[in-house]
């Protein structure tokens, strides 16, 4: 087969993307890409490639895409789909249902073929991928609308005056109108996978076939048009906060991601001050570590979790951001930060524990409690708020008695139904959100805060011993 196609899986975003060539006349084009460009660029130099192409299903919201990226390093071109035309600041080749990109010069070279698949936004397209003008389909890159499991969710754009019930009805016909026209022996090659909050219900496979997913997948199951928009938009998580940042930013001509640029070191009297002006301190540690010790005021989004998407849920995009890092993670940080586009970034706390050691005054212990302490104690906490951040999904299996459901992605547009005055103990499933959850109430003015070491999975297993 004279086809290269290669996937570039991101694990904390949960993000696919694509490099997909002709091995004969090493034309090759990158699909959805992420900002910081060098894998891809590595993968052509050692091929032999030429990078003509970058294509957008279409304007991502939970990662900013590397298309100007690639397109300032390699002058390709960068296509959408025809309804993108005319919303982009900056020069798009915008093609219709049915046009072919041809990754070559003849017939006989590989192409991509256009297929307009409106439903989880108006311009979304998904693209077949042909070995030559006469072959039968190889793949389809399907970008967000139809996944592994599950399909793109119709509601994202309800914040900017998009009807739900609209798009997904507009989904159910590209998905059978379109994608299921296509051959089952086609692989799916879809924009995301398992935990990306673009639907509800994502396998942790990254590749499957249309036939596959004919039979498996819920959302393709024999149904009306009116049965199919109420199963789709029912039971989604709340959007992220930084969703319609990056769903914007994608339109925009903005600045490009240098992944080499030099980073600022910064003492601690710098850092407080940037915290006096407004700046966010994202304290990426583990959450253990940050327990023991942590400066007054900062948020704790562990590096070894989904970092960058956690941020974007509880620091408002353009806040400027103060790192505090393991020496040597503070570039791993700032990139991953960029991957959404938040790029006001200030710089680093030089040496984080030597700081902490040299201003014990500015240094807080966060209260943890496990779950057997929980339970000895909560009846007598006094005015208890007794907060649950999971998802819907989550919560619905159960919760402990008592709990107020707000999930992560909301939080910080639901503070005001809290009272900052009392006593609150946060949980998660384990432990890595309700740190991120009870550090983001410090840092906006709860007095007293605590989360429950091992969260809902310690409980249930106390509660059941």
């Amino acid at each position: 087969m004279a086809l290269h196609l290669s996937q570039h899986y991101l694990e904390c975003l949960s993000h696919a993307s694509y490099v997909v060539a002709d091995t004969n006349s090493r034309i090759a084009a990158v699909v959805d890409p992420q900002r910081d460009i060098s894998a891809y660029l590595t993968e052509a130099e050692e091929n032999g490639f030429t990078i003509k192409y970058v294509v957008e299903t279409h304007f991502h919201a939970d990662f900013l895409s590397g298309h100007l990226e690639l397109a300032e390093a390699t002058g390709a071109e960068i296509v959408f789909g025809a309804q993108a035309a005319g919303r982009t600041d900056f020069p798009i080749t915008a093609l219709a249902h049915g046009a072919v990109l041809i990754l070559g010069d003849s017939e006989s070279h590989a192409r991509l073929e256009i297929l307009e698949t409106p439903g989880h936004t108006p311009e979304s397209i998904s693209v077949v991928v042909r070995e030559n003008a006469s072959s039968v389909p190889h793949a389809v890159f399907t970008g967000d609308t139809l996944f592994i499991g599950d399909v793109g969710r119709p509601d994202l754009l309800a914040a900017v005056g998009q009807s739900a019930e609209d798009l997904g009805r507009m989904l159910y016909h590209s998905l059978r109108e379109r994608l299921l026209t296509l051959p089952d022996s086609t692989l799916v090659y879809p924009a995301h996978g398992a935990g990306s909050a673009c639907g509800k219900n994502l396998s942790t496979n990254t590749v499957s076939s249309i036939g596959e997913q004919r039979t498996t997948n819920y959302a393709l199951a024999p149904m009306s048009e009116d049965q199919f928009v109420a199963t789709v938009t029912e039971g989604q998580s709340t959007a992220p906060l930084y969703f319609l940042h990056a769903a914007t930013t994608n339109r925009k001509a903005r600045d490009t991601f240098d992944e080499e640029a030099p980073l600022t070191g910064m003492s601690m009297t710098d850092v407080v001050a940037a915290r006096t002006s407004g700046a966010a301190i994202v304290d990426t540690r583990d959450d253990g570590d940050f327990a023991l010790g942590h400066l007054r005021g900062s948020i704790n989004v562990g590096l070894g979790g989904r970092f960058a998407e956690f941020t974007g849920e509880v620091v408002t995009a353009g806040t400027p951001i103060v790192i505090v890092a393991e020496p040597g993670k503070e570039r791993e940080a700032t990139t991953r930060l960029a991957r959404i586009g938040f790029d006001n970034v200030l710089g680093y706390l030089d040496d984080p524990v030597k700081a902490f050691l040299e201003n014990p005054d500015e240094v807080q212990i966060a209260s943890r409690l496990t779950a057997h302490d929980f339970g000895a104690r909560r009846d007598s906490i006094e005015g208890l708020q007794l907060v649950d951040v999971r998802n819907p999904g989550e919560f619905k299996l159960g919760t402990i008695d008592g709990a107020r459901h707000i999930e992560m992605a909301g939080l910080t547009r639901r503070l005001d139904e809290l009272d900052p005055t009392r006593p609150t103990v946060v949980f998660c499933a384990g432990g890595y959100r309700s740190s991120i959850a009870a550090s983001t109430l410090r840092a906006n003015g709860f007095d007293d805060v605590s989360d429950i070491l091992g969260g809902y999975n310690a409980w249930s297993a106390l509660v059941d011993a």
